[in-house]
């Protein structure tokens, strides 16, 4: 009885009701997706790093030093390969990131091949010519650019004679003599890659290193890829917070505004439920109950956007990966459940405190 009246009352007026239904759906989306485009991108770059093979990352240790400078003697390989007969490949490149977070990569074709086991171009060829470039598939789709194409990369043109697979280190990879040429970088690395022929040995090789090499930050990839995810997280942790608390609160106004405009609406005939012996529970149940519907609804319709919006992303922008986080969504669900509660909270208590001698006489 009690939830044939709940459903009467909000397919009563069907357009507030879907309305209500279509905020708190945006709410729970704008929860899932931003932290799925924070997931997404960082773990996108994790997997790019681990896609190179190595081993052991030696970096500079001032911190950021790995954008846009190089300061590690091209040398140094070399001196180590001569020291640590393990070590099976070396690879160094120089980084330039222009500000579109998308790092612009001078790279040996040969030897990134060779220390990641090959990487598949599915278009064309690796450059040989200084102003030629490699992109990757993802980086390709979204600027509408295919092998012969020309792009600007540090204020000079380029021509693209490869399309690569993504996950192999960076987006946009170009020869490392260009980047040492454009950038003053001649003799000098940005990062170190080492790859061991036996990869227990990481532990004590680096201990090596690390003593013989003191102004360098000497890791495994793994150890730096741990530091990375743990600094990100709480980076974007702030971000993701106020942006949660936003549609929460968002989700808050909306619902108090739907069932305390309903319950205006309708306050006659709780009037008439009151006088012929309905509790201040039961009225109060009834407010909540549609309250639940509305956000149960709500938080479907979520799920869909978002996963559409996941969709739509990869179509319109598929250099920024979006994760559907499955403790995420029950995340969003508990918050929006609370936040509409709260909203309708007052609502309710007006509905329950009505005086039925007052709103019956009243016209």
């Amino acid at each position: 009885m009690i939830q044939r009246l709940v459903f009467r009352n909000l397919f009563h007026r069907p357009v507030r009701t879907g309305l209500t239904v279509l905020a708190v759906a945006v709410e729970v989306a704008m929860i899932v997706m931003m932290v799925g485009v924070a997931e997404g991108l960082l773990q996108e770059s994790l997997r790019r790093t681990r896609g190179v093979g190595a081993d052991i990352l030696i970096r500079p240790y001032i911190s950021g030093a790995t954008i846009s400078t190089a300061d590690i003697s091209a040398k140094l390989p070399d001196l180590l390969v001569e020291r640590f007969p393990d070590i099976s490949h070396t690879l160094g490149v120089t980084l330039h990131t222009p500000g579109d977070l998308q790092t612009i990569t001078g790279v040996d074709w040969d030897e990134l091949e060779a220390m990641s086991g090959g990487v598949v171009l599915f278009e064309g060829r690796p450059y040989e010519a200084p102003y030629e470039a490699v992109v990757d598939e993802l980086y390709a789709r979204q600027r509408d650019l295919s092998v012969g194409d020309g792009i600007e990369l540090m204020g000079h043109d380029f021509e693209i004679t490869g399309v690569s697979e993504t996950g192999k280190m960076s987006r946009v990879f170009i020869p490392l003599e260009t980047m040492a040429e454009l950038q003053g970088w001649q003799g000098r690395y940005s990062l170190l890659y080492l790859k061991l022929d036996d990869s227990s040995k990481v532990r004590g090789i680096i201990e090596e290193i690390r003593a013989r090499l003191p102004d360098r930050n000497v890791s495994s990839v793994e150890d730096f890829l741990a530091t990375v995810t743990t600094d990100v997280r709480q980076m974007s942790t702030q971000y993701t917070n106020i942006i949660i608390g936003i549609a929460v609160v968002i989700g808050f106004i909306v619902v108090m505004l739907a069932m305390y405009t309903a319950i205006l609406e309708r306050i006659r005939e709780i009037g008439i439920l009151k006088a012929i012996g309905a509790s201040k529970r039961l009225v109060g149940t009834i407010v909540m109950r549609e309250t639940l519907v509305v956000s149960a609804l709500g938080i479907l319709v979520g799920y869909g956007l978002s996963l559409a919006g996941r969709e739509l992303v990869a179509l319109k922008y598929p250099l920024i990966p979006v994760l559907i986080i499955p403790h995420w969504l029950a995340i969003a669900a508990g918050l929006t459940i609370a936040g509409s509660i709260a909203g309708a909270s007052y609502p309710a208590w007006k509905a329950a405190s009505a005086d039925p001698c007052e709103v019956l006489s009243y016209e």
